[in-house]
């Protein structure tokens, strides 16, 4: 049977403690797609978009596919950026709002704008409003969304991703658009369960490659195979978003009793509730994450050093100094870092010639408070460049990205890759285009959390992870916050969880 899907992507995960609006120029900087250009650009890689035609291709569907817009995580979306990006996916609705049997959208979850909290939870309430009340909404979500009660009320299908790095993206679109065809047929009449827990974010920070996501998730599959249950989600949250709706989540969508699918769900919430205290991740500080480098030995396979706090792919600045000083103090050499966010160095150096030694400050411009000040360095410039690069790893083969003019300058024997646009460092590409090989280097320092893993656990000797004061912090009680309801948990850690909707079950 031949259906008319609608599809998108519009994702943004929003830092709203960043000062850095996120307005349309940002999307246009990450990737800013219509139609065919983001079919050819992003159907054939690890994107949801490329699972939903996995599925709708061979079913010979026809896909109305208006737009794949993302922008690299920081301050909340600009009311022009957002209103501009809803507004061509909610008048493809309306354009085609008699013919369209099922909507598919490859979304994050944890977007706000300037003029509302819930930017996916709005988006989905207006396609409603186009379509009506029986037309089935599929959604695929990032396991940082914040998923709000609207968001389940308006998507009777949500699949969130289960791996962080997320190298399954493609294949949650793939079960998102399976489910959804069976729902067009009229074989399943899903509904999503959703349990939430009072905490900025789950303890681990929703990691899946050690820790207590490993089980959870493993359970979530099982229970998938479970009768009348067609996808859990066990979302970690993301806490640097400071709205009423904060926090872990667990998504179970399905039909028959649900009851049933609710006590699954509450099981998963108890325990991400009973071990937030938890942590699976040792913090270094920069000073003892450079004494590291200076003393490792390396076999062939270098240190891999991540600087959580000030990644950008969480929405910090990217400009963090304090890593750099403290291996340049301890005389690291044979080292990489990458990326630092300093459009102004990059514009000075693009005045210069390769091979030439240059004087200027660089990095700590946009919050000298958060992550350090700018730091005055002496440097052979290695290369000058456009920015573009193409992925290879598990998350990113194949797709391009770019960084803006960028740079590449050797300071005390680390090169320094210079960006003018913020975004997270997760690829061994993102190197390699500036003439920088990762494998070759004792060191290679990365502006990461979790996502380099997937790319750069294989070629490390060792990894460590620092925290270099950035806008990320672990920390999150450093961060102010007023709209979160309350209590929340780091913020008042002697709550209590409050039982939920009128069940009767322990707590503790």
């Amino acid at each position: 049977m031949s259906f008319t899907v609608l599809t998108a992507e519009l994702q943004h995960e929003s830092n709203t403690f960043s000062a850095r609006a996120t307005d349309l120029d940002a999307f246009k900087a990450r990737y800013f797609m219509a139609g065919e250009e983001a079919l050819r650009e992003r159907g054939d890689a690890n994107t949801p978009l490329a699972g939903f035609l996995d599925v709708a291709r061979p079913q010979g569907w026809r896909v109305i596919h208006p737009l794949s817009a993302g922008a690299t995580p920081a301050g909340a979306v600009t009311r022009e950026a957002y209103e501009t990006l809803a507004g061509v996916i909610v008048a493809a609705a309306r354009d085609h709002a008699g013919a369209i049997d099922g909507v598919l959208l490859g979304l994050h979850g944890a977007m706000v704008a300037e003029h509302l909290e819930d930017g996916e939870g709005e988006l989905l309430a207006r396609l409603r409003a186009v379509l009506g009340p029986w037309t089935p909404i599929a959604i695929t979500l990032d396991p940082h969304a914040n998923v709000t009660e609207a968001m389940v009320a308006q998507a009777q299908i949500v699949v969130g991703y289960k791996t962080y790095p997320h190298v399954d993206m493609r294949d949650c679109g793939a079960l998102a658009a399976n489910i959804l065809a069976r729902a067009m047929r009229g074989d399943i009449r899903p509904v999503t369960l959703r349990e939430s827990i009072p905490m900025l974010e789950e303890a681990t920070g929703g990691r899946t490659d050690v820790g207590p996501m490993v089980e959870r998730i493993a359970r979530a599959r099982a229970y998938e195979g479970e009768a009348d249950v067609f996808a859990v989600s066990v979302n970690g949250g993301f806490g640097n978003a400071d709205i009423a709706e904060v926090g872990p989540t667990v998504l179970v969508t399905c039909q028959g009793d649900l009851a049933r699918h609710r006590a699954f769900a509450a099981s998963l919430a108890d325990d991400i509730w009973a071990r937030r205290d938890e942590s699976v991740t040792t913090f270094l500080t920069v000073a003892a994450a450079a004494a590291r480098a200076r003393n490792f030995v390396c076999r062939g396979a270098p240190l891999v050093i991540a600087d959580y706090a000030d990644n950008p792919g969480g929405g910090a600045y990217g400009d963090s100094t304090t890593l750099l000083a403290a291996l340049l103090a301890a005389k690291v050499r044979d080292a990489a870092l990458g990326g630092l966010v300093d459009p102004e160095a990059v514009d000075a150096l693009s005045r210069r010639a390769p091979g030439e030694t240059v004087r200027l400050t660089i990095g700590g411009k946009t919050d000298p408070r958060i992550g350090g000040g700018p730091l005055d360095v002496e440097g052979e410039l290695l290369r000058l460049s456009d920015g573009a690069y193409v992925g290879e790893g598990p998350m990113m083969a194949g797709l391009k990205g770019c960084f803006g003019p960028s740079a590449v300058l050797r300071i005390c024997g680390v090169d320094v890759l210079l960006i003018s646009h913020a975004a997270q460092l997760l690829d061994l590409g993102q190197f390699r285009a500036f003439g920088v090989e990762p494998t070759t280097k004792r060191v290679v320092a990365v502006k990461s959390m979790q996502h380099f893993r997937a790319a750069f656990e294989p070629i490390a000797g060792e990894v460590i992870v620092c925290d270099g004061g950035g806008l990320c912090t672990p920390d999150l009680s450093k961060l102010s916050y007023a709209r979160a309801r309350r209590p929340i948990f780091p913020l008042d850690p002697a709550m209590r969880r409050p039982v939920q909707r009128g069940e009767a079950r322990p707590v503790a």
